[in-house]
C-alpha cells in the first residue's frame, strides 16, 4: 500500500459476503430468544456466561458458540413500517417475511429460493480463490441487475396502462 493512502474499504455488496456484516442488520428483529429464527442462536457456553462467547473476533467471524442463524443462511434485516420481521438474502434478492418462531432460515430459504448460488458455495466466502470470488459476485450482480430492470419494466408497464386509460378517456 502506498505511503499516506488510507485503509481499502469494501464495497458494501462484498461486506455481506462476511456474517459480521449481515449480522449487524438485524437491529430491531422482532426474534430475539428461544427461537430458531434469531440473528443469532447462542449455544450452551453462552447461555451459562462463557467469557467472550457471542462475540466476533478481530476478524468479523464468530467462535463455533456462536451460530448467526438469520445471517449465516445468507439474510439481511431489511424492516418495513408494516413488516418488522422482512429479510433479504443479500446473493439472490429473495424477500421473505412473517417468519415463526420456530422458522430455520437455512431451510426457509433453500424453500423459497432453491437455485441461490449462496447456498450451493462449497467452502466460506472468505475461503474463496479471487476468481472464484468474482465468479460468484457476477452471478450475484446478474441477479440484482435483473431484478432492477423488471422493477423498471414493470414501472413502464403501469405508465403506458394509466397513460392509454387516459388516451381512451379523451375520446
Amino acid at each position: 500500500m502506498a505511503a499516506g493512502a488510507g485503509p481499502v474499504v469494501l464495497p458494501e455488496e462484498w461486506r455481506l459476503y462476511l456474517v459480521s456484516s449481515r449480522v449487524a442488520t438485524f437491529r430491531n428483529w422482532p426474534f430475539t430468544e428461544g427461537c430458531a429464527c434469531t440473528p443469532e442462536r447462542v449455544s450452551r457456553e453462552r447461555e451459562r456466561g462463557a467469557e467472550g462467547a457471542g462475540r466476533a473476533g478481530a476478524d468479523g467471524t464468530f467462535p463455533p458458540s456462536l451460530c448467526p442463524q438469520m445471517a449465516a443462511a445468507g439474510f439481511v434485516h431489511c424492516p418495513s413500517e408494516n413488516s418488522p420481521d422482512v429479510a433479504q438474502c443479500f446473493f439472490c434478492l429473495k424477500e421473505l417475511e412473517g417468519w415463526e418462531p420456530d422458522d430455520d432460515p437455512l431451510e426457509e430459504h433453500k424453500k423459497h429460493s432453491a437455485g441461490c448460488g449462496f447456498l450451493s458455495l462449497p467452502k466460506e466466502p472468505a475461503n474463496l480463490t479471487l476468481q472464484e470470488f468474482l465468479k460468484l459476485d457476477k452471478m450475484r450482480m446478474i441477479k440484482a441487475i435483473k431484478k432492477e430492470i423488471s422493477q423498471k419494466m414493470t414501472e413502464v408497464e403501469d405508465a403506458a396502462k394509466s397513460t392509454r386509460s387516459k388516451i381512451k378517456n379523451l375520446a
